[in-house]
């Protein structure tokens, strides 16, 4: 095959960045907006050693799962990805590659039957970062279109908090001045912006967490509460006499509901503004703070005692690979890992079990709909902890 090749084939899934996964004479091709089922025209358009990129050209026989995106400016927008597929084909092409990424990556050869939670799948995003155009006037706002050369204008977005997307259409949202991209959050009575009230209190079940607009927080807070529930019930389940570590901790949102759960709680966050914010969240007897990154923690903070649970919260690169090794050699008996991407929620599985690990529960939450996104939580235990003596 060359570039401009053309070829003919039906669409079996979806990729980790939303799109159709084909393959031709041992080739492997992604092509955007096309749906598992679709039977397709495309072309070459971009070549590797055994991948390549198509370009949809014609649609010979359209899947039943496709939808009309509901976005005007859907396949500009770099926003969302998988509005021309039906939310229920983005739930199990999700579930299928995380499935396929513990398997191909994690090398597990028998991995756990996925339930994957759903979300409401518009009007559920209660972070959103803006981008000014320049010239700016009142309303010059949108997001970065998908071959990041342009900001596309916005005047509405359906997958954004209400509270949001009425701000748009009356054209409310500043940008703090001579800063070209800003971060507004909206849930229930809250709402923050860098360009204006930029730090107040959000309700999640029974607690309000004091949050920033700058500072990173969760952009599904309906999601993020049943995360929390499921956490909090397999929490129950460690040696509670034992105090916990809650490491890439963020605004403290796990601490502050398992801290009454554990004698003492470490909180472990690089981040300086998060950390300022979880003091402010998770407070009480036996709370220690770290500023530091896991790998600086591991070598210089980490206690010689050993802990009942712990929870990491990493971002898309994974653990660190320090940390990775200190949980093998230390970690606690009941392990709690929140993953952002499947391929390194893979790779450190992978690691752990080979380090006496067993993946004892996995559950997949859609946090971001109409995107290839997909959150995780899984939960390691093994016979005993190992410490040092």
């Amino acid at each position: 095959m060359g570039i401009g090749t053309l070829f003919t084939a039906p669409v079996e899934g979806i990729s980790t960045r939303g799109a159709g996964v084909l393959h031709v004479q041992g080739y492997c091709i992604f092509m955007d907006y096309t749906v598992p089922g679709d039977r397709i025209i495309g072309q070459i358009s971009e070549e590797h050693k055994d991948w390549a990129k198509g370009e949809l050209l014609e649609i010979l026989e359209p899947s039943p799962q496709r939808r009309t995106p509901v976005c005007d400016v859907f396949g500009t927008c770099g926003a969302c990805s998988l509005q021309h597929l039906s939310y229920e084909t983005q739930i199990s092409e999700k579930a299928r590659i995380v499935q396929d990424a513990l398997s191909r990556i994690g090398g597990l050869t028998s991995p756990l039957p996925l339930t994957c939670v759903a979300s409401q799948p518009w009007a559920y995003r209660n972070r959103v970062q803006f981008h000014s155009i320049r010239p700016f006037h009142p309303g010059a706002l949108g997001f970065k279109s998908r071959d990041h050369t342009r900001i596309i204008p916005l005047r509405d977005c359906p997958v954004a908090d209400p509270g949001i997307r009425q701000a748009l259409r009356e054209r409310a949202l500043l940008p703090p001045p001579g800063q070209d991209r800003f971060t507004v959050y909206s849930r229930l009575n809250t709402f923050l912006s860098e360009g204006a009230l930029r730090r107040g209190r959000v309700s999640l079940l029974d607690r309000e967490l004091l949050i920033d607009a700058g500072v990173f927080f969760q952009s599904n807070g309906n999601m993020l509460e049943l995360l929390i529930k499921d956490l909090k019930e397999h929490a129950l389940e460690a040696d509670r006499s034992l105090p916990m570590a809650d490491l890439y901790c963020g605004v403290g949102t796990f601490g502050a509901f398992l801290q009454d759960l554990f004698p003492r709680m470490d909180l472990v966050e690089q981040n300086p503004g998060a950390l300022a914010l979880a003091r402010e969240n998770v407070r009480g007897k036996g709370i220690g703070y770290a500023a530091l990154g896991t790998d600086q923690w591991v070598k210089t903070r980490s206690p010689k005692g050993p802990y009942g649970f712990m929870v990491v919260d990493p971002p898309r690169q994974g653990l660190s690979p320090g940390l990775r090794q200190w949980l093998v050699q230390r970690g606690p008996r009941l392990l709690a890992y929140v993953s952002c991407d499947p391929a390194t929620l893979a790779r450190d599985s992978k690691a752990l079990v080979q380090g006496g690990y067993e993946l004892k529960a996995l559950k997949l939450y859609d946090f971001y709909p109409q995107t290839a996104h997909i959150e995780s939580l899984g939960f390691f235990t093994k016979d005993r902890a190992v410490h040092d003596t």
